[in-house]
């Protein structure tokens, strides 16, 4: 009886190093990342700083992966080689996870292929999902330094919303940030949502959406004012109810003016309990998923899953 072909997957994100395997039946062979070391009180990394730290995580965590598989049975290696699907998209920590590949690839025997991080992000999420062999959606990216609406047809993603300068997960951060956080703050801050009280009145003002589109950078600003004048779980849980209000504008204004009926939710800020429930309650009714958690942050599976693919088919 022949053995499941396992697909490796790398990727080098701004703040955190992941591989993963993944084989022909779906099953998550090995899931590892390891967090980027950013000093208290700073938000992000150097281009420079990100790639040197990437380049040392990669070999123990390709030890932890061939610890979990068998090596014969992996067809191919993929990586995420840029931040976007689009032309001109670059990064330096990308190339990280890009010579470690070639690298694997080579010595494996097996073909490479390369995505983009956003690609390998919304494969996390789909593959697992109901909406797995849906032909039309639309599909949201909320990551650290994404907030894009795709409408996603025959496999390709045209941008139809999103922000207009930074993303949730900037503001998130930096609002943590000020409050005393160690960055990336998205996780401390939605359990203290998830456990906490904003009052009876948001005092934040709304996020206002047009055609799909918000601008994120007052909301932002306006946090960074109130971070000595308002009670510090007070002022989170504000935040993140008027993230949710957008997401939820947006989603509403986009299904109407695409006419599709089927909403994907990808990307770290997408794991958010808090948001999760929030937008789940307010479009009932209408076909919209959430992956697992663990599948929402930074990983690599998706992007095992896109290389796979080009062997298993």
């Amino acid at each position: 009886m022949n053995k499941p072909r396992i697909s490796i997957g790398i990727d080098t994100s701004n703040y955190k190093t992941s591989v993963a395997a993944v084989d022909e039946n779906g099953n998550i062979l090995c899931n590892v990342q390891k967090y980027l070391d950013v000093k208290k009180g700073e938000r992000g990394l150097r281009q420079s700083t990100a790639l040197f730290q990437h380049v040392n995580n990669l070999p123990e965590l390709i030890d932890d992966c061939f610890n979990a598989i068998t090596r014969d049975q992996v067809v191919c290696v993929s990586v995420s080689a840029k931040p976007r699907p689009i032309e001109g998209s670059y990064m330096p920590v990308f190339n990280a996870g890009i010579s470690a590949g070639r690298m694997l690839s080579t010595s494996l025997g097996v073909p490479f292929y390369s995505f983009s991080h956003q690609e390998g992000h919304i494969e996390a999420v789909r593959f697992f999902s109901p909406l797995k062999e849906r032909e039309e959606l639309l599909s949201f990216h909320f990551s650290g330094g994404t907030t894009e609406a795709l409408l996603m047809k025959n496999g390709s993603l045209t941008v139809a919303g999103g922000s207009l300068d930074i993303a949730f997960g900037q503001v998130l951060d930096r609002v943590g940030v000020a409050l005393g956080m160690a960055f990336p703050c998205g996780e401390e801050m939605d359990k203290i949502a998830c456990s906490g009280r904003g009052g009876e009145k948001n005092l934040l003002p709304v996020i206002k959406c047009a055609d799909g589109f918000v601008n994120l950078s007052g909301i932002e600003t306006r946090c960074q004012r109130e971070v000595d004048r308002i009670e510090k779980e007070q002022l989170i849980v504000m935040l993140f109810e008027r993230i949710g209000q957008a997401i939820c504008a947006m989603t509403e204004q986009l299904l109407q003016k695409y006419k599709v009926s089927s909403v994907l939710f990808a990307g770290g800020v997408s794991s958010s309990r808090f948001i999760r429930r929030y937008v789940e309650e307010q479009l009932k009714g209408i076909d919209i998923c959430f992956g697992k958690p663990e599948l929402s942050t930074d990983n690599a599976v998706g992007t095992a899953i896109l290389g796979g693919k080009e062997i298993w088919r």
